[in-house]
């Protein structure tokens, strides 16, 4: 991931409503910076912050930064394994900001489906030259049963952001 302003970021995050006991995860592969901030943001607000890091060699650089923290919890993830809930655990906001391959893009919203709270957020950072993988991440979303999907296009030069919500009570 190519590393966005962090004034943007910080911007992106006021999407986030303030509640009690929120948990926020995020599928990344690089971008260090992002995972940086969403940490000081959980760790401010006292949020669980979990980054599931897709690659082994990032994993190996990222978890020792944040072995200490009570908010920030780092795992080495396969997007092959079978399912996606790791401690029962389910999420008010879901950043995706790691590659995900054609063949897998469907499967992964399956299921990420079912660690996603009703009505929380997914939000895909789609690199801006990739207008067709869009429209199949918009097409999978619905197939999906997520609802009110948007794209933010105009935040960074190099992402469009497609946000989609959970429906409350929907699918599986």
């Amino acid at each position: 991931m190519k590393n966005i302003d962090r004034e943007k970021l910080t911007q992106l995050l006021e999407i986030i409503h303030p509640a009690p006991a929120l948990r926020l995860a995020h599928f990344s592969d690089s971008g260090e910076e992002m995972i940086s901030l969403l940490h000081h943001f959980s760790q401010e607000e006292g949020y669980e912050y979990q980054i599931n890091l897709t690659q082994e060699d990032f994993f190996h650089k990222i978890a020792p930064l944040y072995k200490a923290s009570s908010t920030t919890t780092p795992l080495h993830f396969q997007l092959t394994r079978p399912r996606y809930m790791v401690q029962g655990k389910v999420y008010d906001y879901l950043f995706v900001t790691c590659e995900i391959s054609e063949a897998l893009q469907e499967s992964f919203i399956q299921k990420v489906h079912a660690i996603i709270k009703n009505a929380g957020l997914i939000l895909i950072f789609i690199p801006k030259e990739e207008k067709q993988q869009r429209q199949k991440w918009l097409e999978y979303l619905e197939k999906y049963h997520f609802v009110a999907s948007n794209t933010i296009d105009n935040l960074c030069p190099s992402y469009d952001i497609l946000i989609s919500k959970k429906m409350h009570g929907w699918g599986g």
